[in-house]
């Protein structure tokens, strides 16, 4: 072979060798990247051209893959009762990518998880066409209808936990909206995603577990942990020093009590509770101080901005840097503390469960095509928030506040009920409508325990009229008495 012959074949050579690098590379290294490339279409293309995997409520999917045999895409997605699952499915769209529990578990439900592979290869080698695995929630569908009944003609959120596992039970937002309406590519899918994300309503929202609101007096549930704990308070029937008034610390401001006068005057926590006296319990947020009601509020879950369940949950605020004042406000859930419906039910949750508060968790498990289980929840505290003393005096003060208080609507005959309403401030100057919030526990017969949180931000109701106890509690009561079977 003469000298120049042998020069091409060496660069032809190294030109194939480069190749090879380049594809393999390609394959092995870029591959990730490529797949999750936002113009990437073959990815979505694939993706819908074998059936996706079910959601499950109760033993039956509310999620379908209808076939269509389009251009592009074979199947697309559907729900069953989808404005009512919503808040817990989330949508899968060709055009619109996805969220909630059909993002998070995106690997499971399109069968891509690792733990499906020996299953996807067994159906490749048999010619059965490939599947994606499903997912099975905690919801109960009887405690879903029933929140989903009760915030009818309302916007609002509802959440009920199993106090003693932290599984969800229930998972409400409302307005709500049919995530098959965004399903698919063209016309019809293209015009509604665009009304859906105009409405000023706000019905993709997830209420339940992005949205926060002023917690009004349902707080007052942890500034009387904190004023157990720290020995504030050591007989929840003794007297209080209380004034009708109290100026809060260092300003010339009165704090009141919504309702005047109705029997705040050195009222003992248990009545001040009953009857939500802000006096009382923002006289001890102050006594107490900032640092004692950061870290009670801590416990109790607030301030944890990394919280999943898988699907990410908004962070609920309290205040680490305030003068006493604020610390006055912030005790009887006004200035800056805000939380999701989620964080109220954990609150009323490690109450019930005394004062162990469960990581909430919405998966029970994850499964393959064939129904063998991959993985399966196991329950996980997620804090200490107070000691089962504590719990147990605080659950009493929410049985008197249920039996004789501002939540009588709550009561259910042969069932123990405690409770807390809430009426928040809302707008400047507190001009707008305030928020109606209900938190309660209820402990059957049978040892089932339900905890549950409501907030109704507005119902049509004149202001006079909006309460915990009118709008909220009834709707807490429903889901209660739909796990109980009372």
């Amino acid at each position: 072979m003469n000298k120049p012959i042998r020069r091409v074949s060496v660069f032809c050579l190294l030109l194939v060798l480069a190749l090879m690098i380049r594809a393999n590379w390609v394959q092995g290294v870029d591959a990730s990247a490529l797949n999750a490339n936002t113009h990437n279409q073959r990815t979505v293309i694939e993706a819908y051209s074998y059936p996706r995997g079910d959601i499950i409520v109760g033993g039956q999917p509310v999620t379908k893959s209808l076939l269509v045999n389009g251009n592009k895409y074979k199947y697309r997605r559907a729900y069953v009762n989808g404005p009512m699952y919503a808040p817990v499915t989330g949508f899968s769209s060709q055009a619109y990518g996805s969220n909630l529990l059909e993002n998070v578990e995106q690997q499971v439900l399109a069968g891509t998880d690792s733990r499906l592979f020996f299953r996807n290869t067994l159906d490749m080698l048999t010619g059965k066409q490939k599947q994606g695995g499903n997912v099975v929630t905690t919801i109960d569908p009887k405690v879903q209808q029933a929140g989903w009944d009760g915030l009818q003609g309302k916007k609002g959120a509802a959440v009920a936990l199993d106090p003693t596992t932290g599984a969800i039970l229930g998972l409400v937002s409302f307005p709500s909206y049919d995530p098959t309406s965004i399903a698919g590519v063209t016309g019809d899918f293209q015009k509604n995603w665009t009304t859906l994300n105009a409405d000023t309503n706000q019905p993709m929202l997830n209420r339940a577990l992005r949205q926060t609101y002023p917690p009004g007096s349902t707080f007052k549930l942890i500034t009387a942990a904190a004023a157990l704990e720290t020995g504030q308070v050591t007989d929840i029937n003794a007297a209080t020093s209380t004034p009708e008034t109290y100026q809060l610390p260092n300003t010339t401001t009165q704090l009141t009590n919504e309702a005047g006068d109705v029997g705040c005057l050195n009222a003992s926590i248990n009545d001040a509770l009953r009857i939500s006296c802000n006096t009382v319990f923002g006289k001890l947020g102050a006594e107490i101080g900032t640092n004692r009601m950061v870290e009670e509020a801590q416990k109790f879950g607030f301030n944890n901005s990394g919280l999943t369940i898988p699907v990410g949950v908004a962070g609920s605020n309290y205040d680490t840097k305030m003068d006493l004042a604020q610390t006055a406000l912030s005790s009887i859930g006004q200035f800056d503390t805000r939380a999701t419906p989620l964080q109220m039910a954990m609150v009323a949750a490690a109450i019930s469960n005394d004062g162990s508060l469960m990581k909430p968790y919405l998966v029970a498990q994850e499964r393959s095509a064939n129904n063998s289980v991959i993985s399966q929840a196991q329950p996980q505290q997620l804090s200490q928030a107070t000691t089962p003393d504590v719990a147990s005096k605080l659950q009493t003060m929410m049985v008197n506040v249920v039996q004789n208080g501002t939540g009588t609507t709550a009561q259910i005959p042969g069932v123990q009920v405690g409770g807390k309403t809430g009426t928040a401030q809302h707008g400047v100057n507190n001009k707008d409508n305030p928020y109606a919030w209900f938190v309660s526990w209820a402990k059957g017969p049978n040892g089932k325990q339900i905890a549950v949180a409501v907030v109704v931000e507005d119902s049509g109701t004149v202001r006079s009229d909006i309460s915990g106890m009118h709008l909220a509690a009834p709707i807490a009561k429903a889901m209660m008495q739909a796990y109980l079977g009372k």
